[in-house]
């Protein structure tokens, strides 16, 4: 079994339980899915580079991203409806535990002057995005093979009613949050 999983089960749950009073062990909130977003949009003139962003992305999530397209048309983007504009990718199960315990001990203490995570990135649901600068923070990405820096976003969805219990339950997880 997976050591953030483990971590999960033997630690959080019976925190959160204590601390919120739930009756079953079925109310305690839990990770549900991560999904991690790529927004190509330079796409419009060169469409190499939406390839490029789904191989990277195959890369740090080790599962196939789905190339999301647009829905309307913008004149002052420069986007018609169906083009690609970027990539994503949904995990859920032990790639999520995998991909969680990769972020927090090897690739957010590669960032250069790293301090946490915003604690304020909450929607009022209890699903955290957090917003990253580059792709190169991850180890599977090697510097030479990088057509173009990006960013992405990564939205951790939880099962938790508010932003307080999401908010302690991904903290028990070990994300670094800014204090």
């Amino acid at each position: 079994m997976n050591r953030l999983k483990e971590k999960y089960l033997n630690e959080v749950v019976p925190s959160l339980q204590s601390k919120y009073n739930y009756k079953s062990v079925m109310e305690v909130p839990k990770l549900e899915k991560i999904v991690i977003n790529i927004g190509v949009g330079d796409a419009t003139s060169n469409s190499k580079l939406i390839d490029a962003a789904v191989a990277d992305l195959a890369k740090i999530s080790g599962q196939k991203p789905v190339v999301t397209k647009a829905k309307k048309s913008i004149a002052g983007f420069k986007v018609r409806e169906g083009q690609a504009i970027g990539c994503k990718v949904t995990l859920r199960g032990e790639n999520m535990y995998n991909f969680m315990d990769k972020l927090i001990s090897i690739s957010l203490p590669r960032v250069r002057d790293f301090r946490g995570v915003s604690p304020k990135a909450f929607d009022g649901r209890g699903n955290y995005t957090m917003g990253l600068k580059e792709q190169l923070i991850f180890s599977e990405i090697d510097y030479d093979d990088v057509v173009k820096v990006r960013g992405m976003d990564i939205v951790f969805v939880t099962t938790a009613k508010t932003n307080e219990e999401s908010f302690d339950l991904l903290n028990g997880l070990g994300i670094p949050f800014r204090k």
